[in-house]
């Protein structure tokens, strides 16, 4: 063979006979070392990111003072500002700044690094371009030592910057209306160079928390024995999940029995006082001498029970803030999910945070059964601004497998496994394009939210055999993040609507077959008097007459008084827009640019220009993320059927 036609290929080195090969002698000799030879775990991605190195140092080190240490907790999670992150992210400032959060029951204060009184309004304007912030709560567990807690959430955002390598752009504002004392920070998620700024995970999960404990600690200085024992004492007869729980929960066998004793005395004595707290809270059952058995799910029953216990006192507090006077029994928590929930109907006493880290809000509402109700709304980017002493409806909100969903499988199963409009009327020659473009609108809010389906590029859509268990968890979800929905019945407040020259929730109440039955005390008392006035107010303006001694009411009556504000609302308009109004017809086309959204006392109305004049329309909740765009539509007896976009065809919203 000629030396031109060698061709060496590189292979594995392998050992030669029975020899141990040179690659296990190394692994053989590092484990002799105690070093760790096994195979990398799997990457994670919480260390990309600034303050990944710090956070693994603070987090291997031995904490100053062990059970000793000052506890804080720190509940941090970014959020994206694009879309209605914006809205969200203002919405979210005011809330933090509501009323009554500070020692003197005044309204939040907002500051920064270096101001006492930060401007809101020009942090949110800086932040218009971020992709990101975060939002994070700071609460030592004694933070009723300090005097004032701005210092210590100025000394920890400097560290942070120190850690993070970049000045920091944030407001933040301390809270004193709950039994530990937190602030709020809103940090912006960019550096000092403009970048985005990515913390990485390990540092959000534990770095700045171990950097708020040192801070505490030198501040306080180590837990003393004296503190540690009242606070233990202090748990004994809480009625929530304490540290005592969750050591009886951690020692109890698989029958929940547990016993009292301890080696410790002090211990004993905890264990005992607190069992018996939790038999007098029928969550615990003695079983003589020191046996005792635990409730099933101990842990989350006490959770829900100190939850109510703050739910309670919010109300308290934020009824006595406004004078009413509600008798305790009247206070209820809304159920949604309980067999049979009926719909509350009633004024908007306040909206606020009942879960400020995840973001999830309730609304306390004085309802016309003369109760005031605490309802959870679910997460804040999800719900509509409602203003304060606006009338709403809450309704739980529907679950599961709709018909829709059915017939879209229906159809996808005659149609080989895809689902298109045509396919749907072929199937159904009985339906309509408009009907089944609300199947469409169905599979798109799936897809936006889960992306469980997909669209092929000829908008057929695939239909997979699981698909009604697809449907299930996006409903699960949708629930979670709203489980009721709210129907603004007036924007404007009660006190406003007897002699308003408009088509109000009390004239639609007052001409209902079936009105909404009405209870003699609190806010059902309130509509009762404002009705009455409102009868005298349509029979002075000849729209009702007395017979027999009952009100009767012209007829059209709603559609003259919507007309009488419509004209008058589109008169205030014209110079503002500075185009003159011209009313929509029946079976007219509209077709213009939206411009925003109109509260009148007869319903939200959506205000659309075209070249030389603009009109008014009935509002559609859909229509809140096209506000700029081109529309374009027909407008009927029971609304406008919508097309948004110049495109020719596309999703109609009826």
């Amino acid at each position: 063979m000629r030396d031109d036609e060698f061709e060496p290929h590189l292979g594995r080195m392998r050992g030669r006979g029975k020899e141990t090969p040179y690659l296990n002698k190394v692994v053989k000799a590092a484990k002799r070392a105690g070093m760790k030879t096994g195979k990398r775990g799997r990457f994670d991605g919480s260390r990309i990111g600034r303050g990944a190195s710090v956070a693994r140092v603070l987090r291997s080190r031995d904490r100053f003072g062990g059970f000793r240490s000052r506890r804080v907790i720190v509940k941090m999670r970014p959020v994206k500002l694009a879309g209605k992150g914006v809205g969200g992210a203002r919405a979210h400032l005011s809330y933090i700044q509501r009323d009554g959060v500070t020692r003197e029951g005044q309204p939040g204060e907002l500051y920064s690094a270096d101001r006492d009184t930060a401007d809101g309004k020009a942090f949110l304007e800086r932040s218009g371009g971020d992709r990101h912030q975060f939002r994070f709560i700071v609460s030592a567990e004694d933070g009723d030592q300090y005097p004032d807690l701005k210092p210590f959430v100025r000394r920890l955002m400097t560290q942070m910057e120190q850690d993070l390598e970049t000045k920091l752009d944030w407001v933040a504002v301390d809270h004193f209306n709950t039994g530990h004392p937190h602030t709020h920070v809103v940090l912006r998620g960019k550096t000092d160079r403009g970048d985005d700024l990515i913390i990485a995970r390990e540092y959000i999960s534990h770095g700045f928390r171990e950097r708020a404990i040192d801070i505490v600690n030198l501040d306080l200085g180590p837990r003393t024995d004296l503190e540690i024992e009242e606070r233990l004492r202090s748990d004994v007869n809480a009625e929530r999940l304490t540290a005592i729980d969750r050591r009886l929960i951690r020692d109890m066998d698989a029958a929940r029995l547990v016993s009292a004793s301890d080696q410790d005395p002090f211990q004993q004595s905890l264990r005992i006082g607190r069992l018996q707290k939790l038999a007098r809270m029928n969550l615990a059952t003695h079983l003589g001498g020191e046996g005792w058995q635990l409730e099933p799910d101990l842990a989350n029953t006490l959770r829900r029970i100190g939850e109510r216990g703050d739910v309670i006192r919010t109300m308290q507090r934020e009824l006595t803030a406004r004078n009413l006077e509600r008798a305790a029994a009247d206070r209820v928590i809304y159920d949604p999910t309980i067999a049979g929930a009926a719909p509350i109907v009633g004024r908007v006493i306040m909206r606020g945070l009942a879960d400020e880290h995840h973001d999830r809000h309730y609304l306390l509402i004085d309802g016309i059964d003369g109760r005031t109700h605490y309802a959870e709304i679910g997460k804040g980017e999800v719900v509509e601004p409602i203003p304060d002493q606006a009338i709403v409806q809450i309704a739980p909100r529907g679950d599961g497998v709709r018909p829709v969903d059915r017939m879209i499988v229906e159809v996808a199963t005659a149609n080989g496994g895809r689902y298109t409009i045509d396919a749907h009327l072929r199937h159904d020659p009985t339906a309509t394009e408009r009907f089944a473009e609300t199947h469409v609108r169905r599979l798109e809010a799936m897809r936006r939210s889960t992306g469980s389906v997909e669209r092929e590029p000829d908008g057929s859509w695939i239909i997979t055999p699981d698909h009604l268990d697809k449907v299930e968890k996006f409903a699960a979800r949708q629930i979670r993040d709203r489980p009721v929905t709210i129907e603004t019945l007036s924007a404007v407040p009660l006190d406003n609507l007897p002699g308003a020259e408009a088509a109000t929730w009390l004239d639609r109440e007052l001409v209902a077959d079936r009105p909404t039955p009405l209870r003699d005390a609190g806010f059902g008392r309130e509509v009762r008097a404002a009705q009455t006035l409102r009868r005298q107010w349509l029979v002075a303006e000849q729209l009702g007459e007395e017979q027999d001694g009952r009100t009767v009411y012209r007829r059209h009556m709603l559609a003259s008084l919507q007309r009488r504000e419509l004209l008058r609302v589109a008169d205030q308009l014209s110079g503002e827009v500075g185009k003159p109004f011209v009313e929509a017809k029946p079976q007219e086309p509209i077709q213009g640019r939206l411009v925003r959204g109109v509260d009148m006392a007869s319903g939200r109305h959506a205000l659309v220009e075209r070249s030389r004049d603009f009109t008014l329309v009935p509002w559609r909740p859909v229509m809140e993320r096209h506000i700029g765009k081109s529309v374009s539509g027909i407008m009927r007896e029971g609304g406008v059927s919508w097309t948004f976009g110049r495109q020719r065809s596309g999703p109609n919203i009826s």
